[in-house]
């Protein structure tokens, strides 16, 4: 489990690589990003708790943000859409 600090300094990376500035984090490639990354985690987490439903349906409500954004994204200008999930590797 990671400490309070160390998931700070990865979201601090997060917004300074996906964002305009340090204080950018309301952009949607920033929250897209974060929530991307806390997706990942989440993955991992089920590999050694198979039966933690009531996390799996966190990670769903966020899958499905994700997804929202993501399509926003995509309505309002497609070239950032491309760029971030080329930058994410969401899509293979």
């Amino acid at each position: 489990m990671a400490t309070k600090t160390e998931i700070k300094t990865k979201k601090a990376a997060l917004i300074k690589s996906f964002g305009k500035s340090v204080q950018d984090t309301g952009s949607t490639e920033v929250q897209i990003a974060i929530i991307t990354k806390r997706i990942e985690e989440l993955n991992g987490h089920f590999k050694s708790f198979v039966k933690d439903h009531s996390s799996r349906r966190g990670l769903l409500k966020l899958v499905g943000q994700r997804r929202r954004l993501l399509n926003y994204l995509k309505s309002s200008d497609s070239s950032r859409y491309t760029k971030l999930i080329n930058s994410l590797e969401l899509r293979k």
